[in-house]
């Protein structure tokens, strides 16, 4: 019991919360029988409390469980630090997102997401690296370090239709990250009438929503933490004259840019050649700093800090070798058969004819019977079976309707067909919807007028259906033969033991699609060797068949549609065969990009068969002829810019004229001419250098300087066996019920109900939303290399990482029964330490926050301070609780007495915070204040640029203006529009002026205390205990340990290796020795435990944690030993793979043979040395 009297500022008081005690601050009496108290709790938030003299009796001064006692249960302690570590794991792991995704990140993914993306601060930025660089690997991990963050709640992505669903299956699996389509469903079952606002995660087709202004209402009513579009280029507006047209796509983007805090767009083209164009895409960034149409070349401004470009070629593995290997193209061209060509020429004549009429016709109706004759044009040159099904079904369709006419109207003009809305882009629908817009335009599409008209394309389609059908029974097919011959006899085909080798043949057309099937199957004699993939096959069958296709052998060849060329990653084969050729160049590239991808390790080879001496067939050998001609000469580049090209005119446009007037040698001429022109070295050039203007290399400086970061980033993660630790202690003392599987994997059978209701709490999340904790895992892992077994058949298993639901809800809970142990401290060994010196260590966190909104948090860190008897205060580094354990009881009893010393009883929290507050905090502000100034310098700069160039350029205006009316001249722009243009611009630069300055304010949080404890050095406890074999002279060892240290650094160095001493920075090693480049190679880094004993000694002691580091490290972990005798030493002996099984939970550390050691050594002949110049060969 205490009275009221005796609660004063600093006392230490228990039952004002449950569990806690608390530290008063300062109190406010009211009246003689109450007191208003402000307190602080143990995880530093601030409340107010009115208590009156009744509470007394449920208050208490604090004695055991109070700050600083120092007498919390070691292990209940270690559990709230590693609880506290894993809440705020990012803090800790720099790449935390690279370590929780099941993805394995490339030197320039790491490089977008860490150092062009995550620093800034709100992101507004255009990601623009080449097709198949892995833009939605980047993306995923940004959200997903936003998300762990908790910088990210909501999440939306806008992305062609023909891509959401690769989308949600890439997030999901490589991220578990689970993300809902949005849909008309969605709308109509929507509980709050904004279906935007129903989940949080969600992907939308960027013209379902663009074209529904309903939709686009309700969508400008939401705020987002990050919007993402992909294939964004597709957001375009373009100057006519003054006038900017805008697309309703780009009205979108400038929509979805105003309600998110991030914003990221995705493409692989941003600049289509003109400049004022490519300045208004980048107003969707900034449309202060890009606004209006531009009076500058793209090439003068510096947009280096909103976007950036990588290409293909210059991608590099962490080896320093070329990630994509190169890239070959072949034209197999084909002389069409007697038969075949008079039945190219009829159809062509019918196609030719019926364009003709159709130009006749309203502008809609006209495209659609356009779109539809090209299609059929296509499947002329496709195969003789799906020119006569496509001939066939349209003449018995026609027939139809002819008939169905007849009744109706007798003579008459017929009725208007149905209209069919063709889509600006093709791409936004999916494979399947696309391939069956064609088979119902083709089939029905026609620019008959009347019966007559009707009448007599049917009985000119039935003589060419009969036509067709006498080819296709005559069995000759120049092009199958040329696929078979090249099948057969060409060596790429095959490996060496005659094996047919992995191959993707692609068609436009399901009925070629099956007729290539069977000759295929006759071919090869084996029905396995063959699989299909078209629009029709359920996205289950497709990603199945796509799988046969990667990992069974028995299967050699994949016929698809360009339902495979969907973001498929097919790079298990290396040959292409395009047995159709696209009429949209894209197509090709994309197809290409099928098995030209991450992870491709040989030569690509593409064959495009292409029909000699037909119309659209010369245009197409023209062009690969003039493909090969500048590959030779710029490089496999050309392939990556082959849809930009054309700018003036489309493929599509040249070869519809080339069918249609290609008899005319003026004509072909003159498309020649287009296509060499196209294809120019100089026009290439222009591109290439048009789409380099934020162009990045990543050169071998560089990429060391990224495998560096990594493998900090590596050592500083908390490691799945820390992860499993932690989780098995806490789940088991939270009642849960785990038990071990296969290597690596556990079952949960039983998640408790406690669990499960926290993390409906924490979360507050709508279950439609993302997935809550459930009763039971089949299966769960806690490292990433588990969640699938490729030897096996068994379930997926849950990744349980420091952002898992699962996870979250046990740190929770933890945190809720063990934090007030944080402050009140436990007493820890060292056992690494053999000196005699206790130390307190104390956690602090600090964080910054944006000045005009202290809600959000700018940067945050997690770190540690130390404190010696003698009052010395020094930074402990990122992690130093790794290493200590809690102290037996017996143990404690033995060094009680410590606890009561003076220097302990001094105030720890004001040392600790004073050092903080004048070092790491103004260190941590001055390091974000930088960064935050530059870019808004930066910004700010840009912004007075454009609009001070504005604001003249209409004041110029302005004076002419005034001018010509003084003159009496009449003038066609009004002088109030321009003073109201002039106001405005003059109010956008004031306004965002204050908005920069208001960005550039950040502030420094008061550092807060976390905990800490009393460590206790090996070296000490075990004078005390008086044993036999403990020395106190610690600088004789320190002195063994550091001429250890120097002998391997001194061979490291002799190899030409970079050598970086880490031994205080904790990463579980003491040594990183960096190869020199090896035949064009980047060997693997080396990570060395130094070991040094003096001669005589027989053991080595490891730790538990150095085990489990080896263990993680695997072959780049060395463990060194240096025998020492007075100036000379014996080695470095490297034993590589020293451990070979993980310690026991309760085993803190175990003593090895040295003898035995060296004998398994690199090098096992022992050498005496002096320090100069005996080294043993490693």
């Amino acid at each position: 019991m205490i009275r009221l009297e005796d609660i004063k500022a600093g006392a230490q008081i228990q039952g004002l919360e449950p569990g806690e005690v608390v530290r008063i601050v300062t109190s406010e009496p009211i009246g003689p029988n109450a007191l208003t108290v402000y307190y602080k709790k143990t995880d530093g938030s601030l409340l107010e409390r009115l208590i009156y003299r009744t509470d007394e009796m449920n208050l208490a001064l604090a004695v055991s469980g109070r700050p600083w006692s120092f007498d919390a249960h070691g292990a209940d302690f270690k559990l709230a630090v590693e609880a506290c570590r894993i809440n705020l794991a990012y803090l800790f792991d720099p790449m935390m997102a690279v370590h929780t995704s099941n993805v394995e990140p490339l030197p320039h993914q790491i490089t977008a997401v860490y150092e062009s993306m995550l620093p800034r601060q709100p992101l507004r930025y255009i990601l623009a690296d080449d097709p198949g660089a892995g833009k939605t690997i980047m993306a995923g991990l940004y959200m997903r370090e936003l998300i762990m963050r908790a910088d990210a709640k909501r999440i939306l992505i806008i992305a062609p239709g023909s891509l959401v669903e690769q989308w949600q299956d890439e997030m999901y699996e490589k991220f578990g990250l689970d993300f809902f389509i949005f849909s008309r469903d969605m709308e109509a079952q929507s509980h709050s009438g904004n279906p935007f606002e129903d989940f949080d995660y969600l992907i939308a087709r960027i013209d379902m929503v663009s074209r529904d202004e309903e939709l686009m209402e309700k969508l400008k009513l939401t705020y987002w933490d990050l919007v993402v579009i992909d294939e964004a280029h597709k957001c375009s507006a373009s100057w006519f004259g003054n006038e900017l047209k805008k697309t309703k796509r780009y009205i979108l983007a400038q929509d979805v840019g105003s309600i998110t805090r991030h914003f990221l767009l995705m493409t692989a083209t941003p600049h289509k050649g003109k400049d004022e164009d490519f300045q208004t895409f980048l107003a969707l960034l900034d449309t202060d700093r890009f606004y209006g149409k531009t009076r500058d070349s793209a090439q003068s401004i510096d947009i280096s800090d909103l976007m950036r470009r990588m290409v293909k070629e210059e991608l590099l593995k962490f080896d320093g070798t070329h990630l994509f290997p190169e890239r070959k193209a072949y034209s197999v061209s084909y002389k069409l058969s007697d038969l075949e060509a008079e039945l190219y020429l009829a159809v062509t004549e019918y196609v030719r004819e019926e364009m003709n009429k159709a130009d006749r016709l309203d502008g809609k109706k006209r495209n659609t019977i356009g779109f539809a004759l090209t299609i059929l044009q296509r499947r002329l040159a496709s195969s003789p079976e799906a020119i006569y099904q496509s001939l066939k079904r349209r003449m018995e369709k026609l027939t139809r309707r002819l008939e169905e006419e007849k009744l109706i109207l007798r003579g008459e003009l017929i009725r208007k067909a149905d209209d069919f809305d063709v889509p600006e882009d093709l791409d936004d629908l999916n494979s399947e919807e696309q391939e069956n817009m064609e088979e119902e335009l083709v089939d029905s599409a026609t620019s008959a007028q009347t019966i007559q008209e009707l009448e007599s394309e049917i009985i000119i389609l039935t003589k060419l259906t009969k036509q067709a059908k006498d080819l296709r029974d005559s069995g000759l097919d120049r092009k199958w033969e040329e696929l078979s011959n090249l099948f057969e006899n060409n060596p790429h085909m095959r490996e060496q033991s005659g094996r047919i080798r992995k191959l993707i043949i692609f068609t436009e057309h399901r009925d070629t699609l099956n007729y290539l099937h069977n000759r295929l199957n006759d071919l090869i004699g084996n029905p396995d060797a063959v699989i299909i993939i078209h629009g029709g096959i359920k996205r289950e069958e497709r990603r199945k068949a796509q799988e046969l296709f990667r990992n069974d052998p028995r299967v050699s060849i994949l016929l698809a549609t360009d339902a495979a060329g969907e973001g498929v990653n097919l790079q298990n084969a290396n040959l292409m065969v395009n047995y159709d050729l696209p009429w949209n160049p894209n197509r090709i590239e994309q197809r290409f990009g099928r098995i030209h991808r991450i992870g491709q390790q040989e030569v690509c080879h593409l064959w495009n068969m292409v029909a000699m001496e037909t119309r659209e067939g010369d245009v197409f050998l023209n062009l690969f002829n003039k493909l090969e001609i500048q590959r030779q000469a710029l490089g496999g580049r050309v392939f990556d810019i082959l849809g930009d090209v054309f700018e003036e005119k489309s493929l599509r446009d040249l070869l519809i004229e080339a069918i249609r007037y290609g008899d005319d040698p003026i004509v072909r001429a003159r498309l020649f001419e287009v296509v060499e022109g196209a294809l120019d070295t100089e026009h290439i050039k222009n591109i290439l250098n048009r789409n380099a203007l934020c162009e990045e290399v990543i050169g071998e400086k560089r990429l060391f300087a990224v495998k560096e970061e990594m493998e900090k980033a590596e050592a500083q993660k908390l490691q799945p066996y820390f992860i499993r630790a932690f989780f098995s202690k806490a789940f088991e003392q939270l009642r849960g019920e785990l038990r071990a599987r296969e290597s690596g994997r556990w079952e949960i059978t039983y998640v408790p109900a406690n669990i499960r209701e926290r993390d409906r709490q924490i979360s507050g999340r709508n279950r439609r939303n993302i997935n809550p904790v459930t009763t039971k895992y089949e299966r769960i892992c806690f490292d990433k290399q588990f969640v699938r077994l490729a030897t096996r058949e068994s379930a997926m298993a849950s990744f349980i990482h420091p952002g898992h639901p699962l996870m979250l809800a046990v740190t929770d809970l933890m945190l809720e029964a063990h934090r007030n142990k944080l402050k009140q401290g436990s007493v820890m060994l060292d056992p690494n330490d053999d000196g005699i010196v206790p130390k307190a260590l104390i956690i602090i966190d600090h964080a910054i926050k944006e000045g005009y909104n202290r809600d959000r948090c700018v940067s945050r860190r997690m770190q540690f301070v130390e404190i010696t008897p003698e009052g010395l205060v020094s930074n402990s580094g990122w992690a130093p609780h790794l290493d200590l354990e809690p102290i037996s009881d017996s143990d404690f009893a033995l060094i009680k007495g410590i606890l009561s010393s003076d220097w302990l009883s001094e105030d720890l929290e004001r040392v600790a915070l004073a050092y903080a507050t004048a070092h790491l905090a103004s260190e941590h502000l001055s390091e974000v204040q930088s960064r935050r100034e530059q870019h808004v310098s930066k910004t700010l700069t840009a912004v007075h640029q454009r609009l001070i160039k504005e604001i003249n350029y209409w004041s110029d205006r302005k004076i002419k203006l005034q001018d010509d009316l003084a003159a009496g001249k009449q003038t066609r722009v009004n002088i109030d529009n321009v003073n109201r243009t002039i106001d405005e611009l003059t109010q956008r630069l004031e306004s965002r002026s204050k908005e920069l300055k208001e960005m550039s304010h950040i502030v420094s949080e008061t550092p807060h205390i976390i905990g800490g404890a009393l460590v206790i050095p090996a070296g000490l406890l075990a004078q005390i205990k008086g044993e036999p074999n403990w020395s106190a002279d610690a600088e004789a060892r320190s002195r063994i340990e550091q001429k250890a240290m120097q002998a391997v650094m001194d061979y490291e160095k002799s190899l030409g290796c970079e050598v970086i001493d880490v031994s205080k920075s904790n990463c579980g090693w003491d040594i990183t020795s960096i190869p020199p480049m090896k035949d064009g190679r980047l060997p693997e880094t080396k990570h060395i435990e130094v070991k040094g004993r003096i001669k005589g000694q027989s053991t080595i002691t490891v730790t538990r944690n150095e085990v489990l580091y080896g263990l993680n490290q695997a072959e780049k972990f060395i463990l060194a030993i240096v025998v020492i005798d007075g100036d000379s030493f014996e080695g470095p002996y490297y034993i590589r793979n020293p451990f070979t099984k993980e310690p026991d939970w309760a085993v803190t550390s175990i003593n090895l043979d040295i003898q035995s050691l060296i004998k398994r050594s690199d090098d096992n002949i022992m050498e005496t040395a002096s320090p100069q110049s005996g080294l043993s060969k490693c």
